[in-house]
């Protein structure tokens, strides 16, 4: 039989360590590098979304969308863009089309310089619309138009220009219960227009429109007292330094055409100044 030892066994453990874990691991990093990548291009888009009109997203997505011919309309560069850039939106090209298709309708038009020229007509220069709407809403740093005078002027590009539409409230009217006798409120509007329209050199339309009778009467007035309107509206801009050339034409379309569903609003009564395209 064999000596005993007395001396205790070695035991020896192995401790395995996977690598750094919880918080003291690096992966959470990328996670939230990646968040607050996604909220600053989420915040980008929301400011650009507010700084830019509806216009100008609507030109700019017209210029990416496949469907739209880039060579015939606008691009940027020489050779296979037509010799345009894509802000063409901001100053559109010389055919009046800029960001848009050859036909678009007034939802998809980009807005710009469409057929506004120095020159009165031609299409050699051309300016841009938005000077003078800025101008009659009061956008510039300079302007001395009042609040109570802004909120009777409402302006849009169509097909045949510039439309800046004075109107009528129910407490302000621009003339005398039905007649041709203007008020100061129309008197300072016209004086705005008048002064407004020596930024570009178009010619000139008015209309007028006026809301319709509570009553049915055996002649109807209302063709009478809008061209008599649109006449006398005419009269003030020359008096206030309109040339009598720039004048196209002067029409009354009485209350064919309202404004308000309600036929007897005051809203209806209003007088429209186009700055007509260049032919």
């Amino acid at each position: 039989m064999g000596a005993q030892s007395n001396v205790a066994p070695i035991i020896i453990k192995k401790k395995r360590v996977s690598g750094r874990g919880g918080h003291h691991g690096g992966a959470w990093k990328v996670a939230y590098a990646d968040f607050v990548t996604a909220m600053m291009a989420f915040f980008m888009l929301m400011w650009l979304l507010n700084a830019t009109t509806e216009q100008q997203r609507k030109g700019l997505a017209d210029y990416f969308s496949p469907t739209i011919p880039i060579n015939p309309v606008s691009g940027g560069g020489d050779g296979a863009f037509g010799g345009n850039n894509m802000f063409s939106e901001e100053t559109l090209v010389m055919d009046g089309t800029g960001a848009s298709k050859r036909s678009p309708t007034p939802a998809r038009q980009a807005r710009g310089s469409v057929g506004v020229s120095s020159d009165g007509g031609g299409k050699e220069t051309v300016q841009d619309f938005s000077s003078l709407e800025s101008e009659l809403m009061g956008r510039t740093g300079e302007s001395m138009v009042s609040d109570k005078v802004l909120k009777h002027i409402v302006t849009r590009v169509t097909d045949e220009g510039l439309v800046v539409e004075l109107f009528a409230t129910k407490d302000q009217p621009l003339f005398e219960s039905g007649t041709n006798q203007p008020t100061n409120m129309l008197r300072a509007l016209t004086l705005l227009v008048a002064r407004s329209s020596d930024l570009v050199t178009n010619d000139m339309a008015v209309g007028g429109h006026v809301g319709s009778s509570p009553v049915v009467l055996a002649k109807n007035p209302a063709w009478d007292l809008s061209t008599s309107r649109a006449q006398q509206v005419r009269q003030m801009l020359q008096d206030k330094g309109v040339a009598p050339l720039r004048l196209d034409r002067v029409t009354g379309h009485a209350d064919r055409k309202l404004s308000d569903e309600n036929p007897m609003a005051a809203r209806n009564n209003r007088i429209e100044i186009i700055f007509l395209r260049g032919t």
